[in-house]
């Protein structure tokens, strides 16, 4: 693979850059200038690296089926952590077993990047990167770790609900619903009227975006000062229908824990569904409104963003037309 030819930021895909931005170096990498190239090559390509990789991966703690390894910034350089050292990024190379894998990296960096700038999640805070025969990978800065190296509480759903593999089985992070989130998060979090609003705002927007992964253990909790806890940034975003021809929704039961459906001829939920989910979490009308008329607008900012995004041709075009298809569905 050649090393790639950069004209947008692989942080905030700001156009004019061959490198990270100013604004990508602050909010990434603490104002350091951190190169975008890794010291390091693809495990499959460098026996050296490859067995540095797995002494990392035992090591982190981070759950999930992709690789992910664990990286600390020492001075300018970021590198692997050593035996008792705690990470403070994750980085995800290509993962294997879907179709275009390769594009992986630059769909979630893509997916967080609109999530951020478009509609205003809080996310992690996430780049591309790249290894040193050019290879992408994604790098996120972990919102658990303090500077000093501390860690803050952290519970996933999944925790929340109590399911694990042991007591349900090895579908324990698809069987619920996203109601049913909203059910934890107003049992666990006091300012709750407040967090979910944040949860529905992901939960439509994992919606338009077609991302088939937002199960369990991709929503979490997250300690703030004082001992309580909030709605985490949102992570692991993407668009899943590029790699993988999945359903509407990650959890089984879909929106509701009662199997409600606005419409019984369509096999797809709609605008009717996502007002029948917002009155459900105590959300009113004039919210609720403010929160979903972004997603049925048609937004050229995620049309500009996929065009610099380090998609190929190909996935930049099955990008926007499942978004569109989306989008069409939500207004109807």
């Amino acid at each position: 693979m050649s090393l790639p030819k950069i004209n947008y930021c692989p942080g905030t895909l700001a156009e004019g850059f061959s490198t990270y931005s100013t604004a990508c170096l602050r909010r990434v990498f603490q104002g350091r200038k951190v190169s975008h190239m890794l010291p390091y090559g693809p495990s499959q390509s460098n026996e050296e690296d490859a067995e540095k990789f797995i002494e990392n991966r035992k090591r982190i703690s981070i759950s999930g089926v992709q690789e992910k390894l664990s990286l600390v910034l020492d001075k300018n350089k970021l590198r692997l952590t050593k035996e008792g050292e705690q990470g403070t990024y994750i980085l995800k190379p290509i993962p294997r077993d879907v179709k275009n894998i390769e594009q992986v990296p630059a769909n979630e960096h893509l997916t967080m990047q609109i999530a951020r700038q478009v509609y205003g999640l809080q996310t992690a805070e996430n780049a591309l990167i790249f290894f040193n025969n050019g290879e992408p990978a994604y790098i996120t800065k972990r919102f658990d770790v303090k500077e000093d190296g501390s860690k803050l509480g952290k519970e996933d759903f999944a925790t929340l609900a109590g399911k694990t593999e042991e007591n349900a089985g090895q579908n324990f992070k698809y069987d619920y619903s996203y109601e049913a989130l909203g059910e934890l998060l107003k049992k666990y979090v006091p300012a709750w009227r407040v967090e979910i609003e944040k949860l529905y705002t992901l939960i439509v927007f994992n919606y338009l975006f077609s991302n088939g992964d937002a199960h369990l253990k991709n929503f979490a909790l997250i300690e703030i000062y004082g001992g309580d806890y909030v709605l985490s940034p949102a992570y692991d975003l993407l668009n899943t229908k590029i790699h993988v021809d999945d359903s509407d929704f990650a959890l089984d039961d879909g929106l509701f824990s009662d199997g409600f459906q606005s419409d019984e001829r369509s096999n797809h939920p709609g605008l009717h569904d996502f007002q029948e989910l917002a009155g459900r979490f105590g959300i009113n009308e004039k919210r609720m409104d403010k929160i979903l008329n972004p997603f049925m607008q048609k937004q050229p900012l995620v049309e500009e963003l996929t065009r610099r995004s380090f998609l190929n041709d190909k996935a930049k075009r099955a990008y926007l037309f499942h978004y569109q298809a989306k989008r069409n569905k939500l207004n109807t």
